[in-house]
């Protein structure tokens, strides 16, 4: 096949592709229209926010960012160990990468909301649960991701380290954290970023910070007062995606 060919092909398949996925989810732009009224009513009862009720929020959503830096330092934490294992320039014991992978694709399998769901049985309402969810969570991303980066590192600076004759703590040390540091730094403030997000909407399902506090507003038809939590919220996301995406053009 020449390369003249193949995008044409890889195009015709995406669109087959599209076209199959609009007709087995039954989705027709003559829907979304017939619920646009329900919308508009919807934001015509949210107007004006509650901006009052804003000083209230301060604290479930500094709740919230706790959540997301302390599911993302520990997911970061747990997934050392296993991007080590699952690398091949790491680990020559094939069994164990297998292993490794393994766990991390059973952990992303698991949808954010189900963990917190699974959570919040286990300990219950609140923070706990969430801080459990998100660390899963960040624990299967980081590690996926961390460990691609892993593999494709310039090979040279390993072999030189090995040559000398460093021991494998040594050598883990001086060749390999330097050159995938800056990767996985990246990856935990991106990490960050998501998790605030994820954290807003764990909190739905009872997994405590501003997201449990949105559930109640909704559940309780306070409208003005669930629009200044989703105002608040854009806010803090939106400040907190320019910090940590200035922070990683600075460490690549």
């Amino acid at each position: 096949m020449s390369r003249s060919v193949r995008p044409g092909l890889i195009g015709v398949g995406l669109i087959f592709l599209y076209y199959w996925s609009v007709q087995g989810t039954d989705v027709s732009l003559s829907k979304l229209m017939a619920g646009l009224p329900a919308v508009t009513d919807l934001l015509r009862r949210m107007w004006p926010p509650d901006l009052a009720f804003l000083k209230r929020m301060i604290g479930p959503m500094v709740e919230t960012v706790h959540m997301a830096l302390l599911g993302t330092v520990t997911g970061g934490v747990l997934a050392v160990p296993v991007i080590v294992l699952a690398a091949e320039n790491t680990n020559g014991i094939r069994p164990l990468r297998w292993a490794a992978r393994a766990v991390m694709n059973g952990v992303r399998t698991m949808p954010d909301v189900l963990l917190a769901a699974i959570f919040v049985a286990l300990v219950g309402i609140g923070p706990v649960a969430g801080v459990a969810a998100l660390s899963v969570f960040s624990f299967g991303i980081i590690s996926k991701l961390t460990f691609e980066a892993l593999e494709t590192v310039d090979p040279r600076p390993l072999e030189a380290v090995r040559a000398v004759g460093a021991p494998w703590p040594a050598w883990l040390s001086h060749a390999v954290v330097p050159l995938v540091l800056p990767h996985f730094l990246g990856v935990l403030l991106y990490m960050f970023e998501v998790n605030v997000r994820v954290a807003t909407v764990l909190g739905l399902v009872g997994a405590g910070g501003i997201g449990l506090w949105l559930m109640r507003t909704l559940t309780f038809f306070q409208y003005g007062r669930a629009l200044a939590i989703i105002l608040l919220t854009f806010a803090v996301v939106l400040a907190i995606d320019k910090m940590s995406g200035a922070l990683r053009r600075r460490l690549t």
